[in-house]
């Protein structure tokens, strides 16, 4: 063997040794970065707002949209006080899409009563234009 090919592979000895080494480190880091989301403060004060709102006069209009919307702000609390952040904020995100959902419904719940409300007073007026 002559001398370049003896040094080739002692560098390669050594770049392989050194990844050894460093793929673990690597590794840990990766893991560590998932599992260390920040916390969903930000997200959870827009779900609890939006269950607050859903809560007003919604509240008769969508008991289970808002009933589920409240149990899963109220789980999510419980993720983020155990440092479940990802689990946490994935609750809070579905809080607020029930909390949304509920008050969706109660708007529905109001325009079908107004429709029917309408509909009644059109067939009073077309009675009373025929009894005429």
């Amino acid at each position: 063997m002559n001398r370049t090919s003896t040094l080739q592979s002692q560098h390669l000895a050594r770049c392989r040794t050194l990844a050894w080494r460093t793929l673990p480190a690597i590794a840990a880091l990766a893991l560590g970065a998932c599992a260390s989301a920040p916390p969903p403060t930000t997200q959870m004060a827009v779900s609890s707002a939006a269950v607050e709102r859903a809560s007003g006069p919604s509240a008769a209009e969508a008991p289970a949209e808002l009933a589920s919307a409240r149990q899963k702000i109220v789980r999510a609390n419980q993720l983020l006080v155990a440092k479940d952040n990802a689990g946490a904020r994935r609750l809070a995100e579905e809080a607020e899409a029930d909390a949304a959902l509920a008050e969706a419904r109660a708007r529905e719940t109001r325009s079908e009563a107004a429709l029917n409300e309408v509909r009644d007073s059109i067939r009073q007026l077309r009675a009373a234009a025929v009894s005429r």
